[in-house]
């Protein structure tokens, strides 16, 4: 049964593109509708798969940024210039095309469902977008857990999901900090999330919150270890990963 499962999962199929709406000037909203999707955990992601007429493929990861509630999946493609996959996604995809994809995939870097203690989520760059998905979740299920979320963005443009992130759910307490100029009128964090940010603004480290950190490989490891100084459990912190593109 659970080989089966997991072929379902694993097995590519054409899922019609409903929207692609740019966010950023550099990140895209694609909504998507698979006809056999089996649901998935905030957290996962989907592989997508490109393939040109010689037969060559590329293909791509991408966090699952909408909750299981939802029927449509939504993720974000930041758009890489000199990319295989990205381009094509955000400038030639259009409603009613359809999309090769995969998933849901992993089963790690997931929402921490049946427990009841704080969840401190930290983002850097398009690393929020599998926390949109939680946040999400967090509202349609009326989970009563406490919530967290630190995020590090370049500029207030480059902020992803902010019509979300400026109306989180009851519970949820949202803090972005901008790295790279402010405008007038920004009343949130500026600069880095440094060891003196993580404790000023995130779940202490006594109340052994769950901890996930996604977004840049430097940017992972540099909080991570930042973390474990503060006095938090390494066994408490989850981190996924990216290259070099989405840094601050």
């Amino acid at each position: 049964m659970a080989a089966a499962a997991l072929r379902r999962r694993l097995t590519w199929q054409r899922a019609e593109v409903l929207a692609v709406r740019r966010e950023t000037p550099r990140a895209y909203r694609l909504t998507l509708a698979p006809p056999d999707w089996p649901g998935h955990v905030p957290g996962q992601h989907l592989d997508v798969r490109l393939t040109a007429s010689d037969g060559y493929t590329a293909q791509r990861s991408y966090s699952i940024a909408s909750a299981p509630q939802r029927a449509e999946l939504e993720i974000v493609v930041e758009r890489v210039d000199d990319g295989e996959v990205s381009p094509y996604l955000t400038d030639v995809l259009r409603s009613g095309d359809l999309l090769e994809l995969r998933g849901p995939i992993g089963g790690y870097f997931v929402w921490p469902d049946g427990s009841d203690d704080a969840v401190q989520l930290i983002a850097g760059g398009s690393g929020v977008a599998p926390f949109l998905a939680m946040l999400a979740h967090h509202r349609a299920a009326a989970s009563p857990v406490p919530v967290r979320l630190l995020y590090s963005a370049r500029t207030a443009g480059d902020i992803i999901g902010r019509e979300d992130l400026e109306h989180p759910p009851p519970g949820v307490t949202v803090q972005v900090t901008l790295t790279r100029g402010t405008p007038e009128g920004w009343t949130g964090l500026t600069g880095r999330i440094d060891a003196a940010v993580l404790a000023a603004h995130t779940v202490p480290a006594a109340q052994r919150p769950h901890v996930l950190v996604c977004g840049p490989t430097s940017f992972v490891e540099t909080v991570a270890r930042d973390l474990v100084a503060l006095g938090h459990d390494s066994g408490q912190i989850k981190t996924e990963r990216f290259g070099a593109t989405g840094g601050q």
